[in-house]
């Protein structure tokens, strides 16, 4: 597992609520990070609880991302160390209220 590997699984295996997102919680950087974000905070999470991780500041962790979650886009969602999804699947689950349940769980 390479270092940036590594490094990921960490940050998925000891973050309840992890995104990893193009810019913060208080300034996404592109319109799906910023939905991602939104949508958390209809599901009631506090923005306090989210633990982001910025892509734009780490080449490493922005391609590494990818290939740890076989997902080739950026935001994706992981809680209890769980891959959800991108902005759209976390849309889905937050419509028919699946979403709330897997946090909540």
């Amino acid at each position: 597992m390479s270092d940036a590997q590594q490094r990921i699984d960490e940050l998925v295996k000891g973050n309840e609520v992890l995104l990893f997102m193009k810019g913060s919680a208080s300034f996404p950087m592109c319109g799906f990070s910023g939905r991602a974000i939104q949508i958390l905070k209809a599901c009631g999470v506090d923005a306090k609880a989210i633990k982001t991780v910025n892509v734009l500041d780490d080449a490493e962790i922005r391609q590494g991302i990818k290939e740890y979650s076989n997902w080739p886009t950026i935001p994706q969602l992981y809680i209890k160390g769980e891959f959800i999804g991108g902005s759209d699947i976390m849309m889905e689950m937050y419509e028919s209220g699946e979403l709330t349940q897997v946090i909540n769980g």
